[in-house]
């Protein structure tokens, strides 16, 4: 098995040359709209970051790992590129010939425009022989990215093998209503991570036992807040809820173009690079604890379990088809808090974020600490998690990404 780490070797020093995070996110355009861009004030590296969002598009929780490998694999051949690149329009090219090979290859369906985004930053920079050699040159960097991460069993249908549910009993996992589906990402914790070693060294330890207090106090929140007629939740819990419904990644996505507005390139393309591997490791992680500990969800303990019994009761947000412990999304907010905080710094400014789960609804951050907090009170507020795997979740998420990174450059941070 190749490698993870051989394409992570620019060190932390050059990665925080110019670090400085940006003010507020702003939504991703469309790829019809970063292919009419011209001019010589178009950033290059938000253009393809923009590219990347509207390539990906807005996902579910079985397409997450997946996308998010898209993501690492195009910026971590764009770093190669990069710093084998001389700086000015060659950087630029090799940038775009590199998201552009990636995001071809793993998402052939958007190849039409993603040329057009190409001819668009290519007409910019002018045809200079450098140029053009430099987009041959991150298109090589995304070639030898995607041959390292070849087998990585983060395909979808390695991530969303079938798995059969164990006989039901007290506190173990089965189906969730109203549709009872089938689990998803069942493979997902046997995949291969980008910057740390060994998944099991990271997994926590099991969940409280139901006899515990600790779990009788978390079963009564979930049950008074979370569900979907609740009298405890206020207006803006619920708002807060719904808006952490989206996808993880969809969720970061603003944020993280926020803490690349501005800097050197070379740290900014390192940045999305980084964020994306270190958030993939957390994902694996969460996932092998889930499918090792088979934690039933709230909706079927309260509708089954001996304490007070309600077979009526139901979520705000319907419970998605997986395990209960840990939270993959506090998971992911542990992760990316570290990343940003590690990587970018405090945000220069506020960051207004939207959802598409949460229409009309615009949340605001000050420091990347904030988001973790909303998403642990969301999975609560929403029903579908106990507090407790909420906040282990966001423990985990931290202790991946920080490992990842001082692992990456072969020192502590």
């Amino acid at each position: 098995m190749p490698s993870a780490r051989p394409y992570l070797r620019p060190t932390r020093r050059t990665l925080l040359i110019g670090a400085g995070a940006g003010a507020a996110a702003v939504a991703a355009p469309g790829l019809t709209g970063v292919a009419a861009a011209r001019g010589s004030d178009v950033d290059t590296v938000l253009e393809w970051y923009d590219v990347t969002a509207a390539t990906i598009g807005v996902i579910t929780g079985p397409l997450q790992v997946n996308s998010s490998r898209t993501w690492a694999i195009a910026w971590i051949a764009a770093w190669r590129a990069v710093t084998r690149a001389r700086g000015g329009a060659p950087a630029d090219a090799a940038l775009a010939g590199a998201v552009h090979e990636a995001l071809a290859t793993l998402v052939p369906a958007r190849t039409a425009e993603l040329d057009a985004a190409l001819a668009a930053t290519l007409d910019r920079l002018g045809p200079a022989a450098a140029v053009g050699a430099a987009v041959e040159s991150g298109r090589a960097a995304a070639r030898d990215v995607l041959t390292e991460r070849a087998g990585d069993g983060l395909d979808l249908a390695s991530v969303n093998r079938p798995f059969t549910p164990p006989a039901p009993a007290p506190g173990v996992w089965q189906p969730t209503p109203p549709g009872f589906a089938a689990a998803v990402q069942a493979g997902q914790g046997d995949g291969r991570p980008f910057l740390i070693d060994d998944v099991r060294a990271y997994l926590p330890g099991p969940p409280p036992a139901l006899d515990s207090a600790r779990y009788a106090r978390d079963l009564a929140e979930s049950r008074a807040v979370g569900a979907v007629e609740s009298s405890r939740r206020t207006d803006r819990q619920t708002d807060v809820a719904r808006f952490w419904a989206q996808t993880s990644l969809n969720g970061y996505t603003g944020a993280l173009r926020a803490a690349v507005t501005s800097g050197a390139r070379v740290r900014r393309v390192a940045l999305v690079a980084l964020f994306h591997a270190a958030t993939v490791d957390a994902q694996i992680v969460t996932y092998a604890a889930k499918y090792r500990d088979l934690r039933w969800r709230p909706v079927t303990a309260i509708r089954t379990e001996t304490i007070a019994p309600d077979p009526a009761w139901t979520p705000l947000i319907t419970t998605p088809a997986h395990p209960e412990y840990p939270s993959g999304h506090t998971t992911y907010a542990g992760a990316a808090e570290t990343a940003l905080r590690t990587l970018a710094g405090p945000p220069a400014g506020p960051v207004a974020l939207t959802s598409p789960t949460a229409a009309g609804v615009t949340l605001t951050y000050r420091d990347w600490r904030e988001l973790t907090r909303d998403n642990i009170d969301a999975r609560v507020w929403s029903g579908i998690h106990f507090r407790h795997t909420d906040e282990v979740g966001a423990a985990v998420g931290r202790r991946v990404a920080a490992a990842g990174l001082a692992h990456w450059d072969g020192r502590p941070l």
